[in-house]
């Protein structure tokens, strides 16, 4: 076997009765939903806040608010290469897709993929190695190559063959803004997604997702209260329905209310200038348990086990690969 990297994707249906199996990122946020004794009553009210989000935003010929369903599947990408004379695999990212199902006419539309992106990689990136090139020093530092190597791997399984059989758009990753920025309104509003707002400088994750191939434009739906983060390629506005960014927007902001109520589920909507804090007061929790200690801890575990089962005893390989994929940027 030569050493071309090659992928496989598998997927696991994302409702009420999911359970994460051994080999899910355990870091990841569906997963972290999915434990203890309150799994199943945290899944289903997940649910029911994404259709009742998605109903909401699409209102045109759905007088009774019920017309469209979201279902949901984890997409686990894992990377299949050979080092050394031997095959390996490594589990890559995970992302979910939509599927809305219109109760009115039967139809499954496709949504868009790329909603809680989660990666091993990105894990070792901010949690191991970024600490400690940090370590004893009086300002912080970032790498001139950080984000690299996870951002050439990334794009290359989007134009891989197996992601271009199982998807036919690129997708949409969608996530809190950063609370290091400040944000302004603009002039521009989308009917769907909203106002848009401009950051004052990039973010430290907006960098990281450009060296992804992927562009970031910050809007406000209709009815929420902060402002989201669209990574994308091509053209968020023309490229997608106005079906697949509701479906969006719906599941993503649902997680985000879950995850970061101080900025998601604060009571008063974001002004016009606007700089999201998480020690904001005056927002209502969901009544969805979710452990944020846990996830920031098991971030760094499954970066030491990057380092350890894949950065370290690969180096070579990754850096000769690396060297010869081309550089492309948002």
């Amino acid at each position: 076997m030569s050493n071309e990297f090659t992928y496989r994707i598998t997927t696991t249906r994302f409702d009420e009765n999911y359970s994460p199996s051994e080999n899910s990122r355990t870091t990841t946020n569906f997963a972290n939903l999915a434990r203890g004794e309150h799994r199943q009553q945290n899944l289903r009210r997940t649910l029911s806040m994404i259709n009742h989000r998605f109903n909401d935003l699409a209102r045109r010929d759905n007088p009774t608010g019920d017309r469209y369903t979201v279902e949901l599947e984890i997409v686990s990408a894992e990377l299949q290469f050979n080092s050394k004379g031997e095959d390996h695999r490594f589990p890559l990212i995970e992302i979910l897709d939509i599927q809305i199902v219109d109760r009115d006419t039967g139809a499954r539309i496709p949504g868009i993929v790329g909603n809680n992106f989660s990666s091993y990689i990105r894990d070792f990136d901010f949690s191991v190695r970024l600490p400690a090139v940090n370590e004893g020093s009086s300002e912080f530092i970032v790498p001139g190559d950080f984000g690299d190597l996870h951002g050439k791997l990334f794009q290359h399984f989007l134009d891989s063959e197996a992601y271009r059989a199982r998807f036919e758009v690129d997708p949409v990753i969608c996530i809190s803004v950063a609370t290091s920025r400040t944000y302004r309104r603009t002039g521009h509003h989308h009917p769907t997604l909203g106002v848009e707002y401009q950051q004052d400088d990039y973010s430290l994750t907006d960098e990281y997702f450009r060296k992804m191939g992927l562009q970031v434009r910050y809007f406000l739906p209709p009815g929420g209260v902060a402002p989201l983060a669209f990574y994308f390629r091509g053209d968020l506005l023309s490229d997608y329905t106005d079906l697949q960014l509701i479906g969006t927007v719906s599941v993503m902001e649902t997680f985000q209310r879950i995850y970061r109520p101080e900025i998601y589920n604060a009571t008063s909507p974001a002004a016009e200038i606007y700089r999201p804090t998480l020690e904001e007061q005056d927002y209502s929790p969901t009544p969805i348990i979710y452990d944020r200690v846990e996830r920031s801890q098991l971030a760094k575990k499954q970066g030491t086990y990057t380092e350890e089962r894949f950065m370290k005893p690969h180096r070579e390989l990754l850096e000769q690969w690396a060297a010869r994929y081309p550089v492309l940027v948002g």
